[in-house]
């Protein structure tokens, strides 16, 4: 559940940059929002992966 609080944690942080971007067209913040959105991405995939060692590790027990 740490994976998906972190994530929700992150996109909550890149939403000022994005209204600044979209809405203003400011250029800083679209580079921010650049870097938010990779680190979202690296979020998502280490959640992807702490799902699948807690499925593996259920199943293992279910044996």
């Amino acid at each position: 559940m740490s994976a998906f609080k972190k994530l929700k944690e992150l996109v909550a942080a890149a939403e000022s940059d994005a209204t600044a971007f979209y809405s203003k067209g400011n250029k800083a913040a679209g580079t921010r929002l650049r870097k938010a959105l990779q680190e979202i991405k690296n979020a998502a995939q280490h959640g992807r992966a702490e799902i699948l060692e807690l499925k593996t590790k259920e199943k293992s027990k279910g044996l």
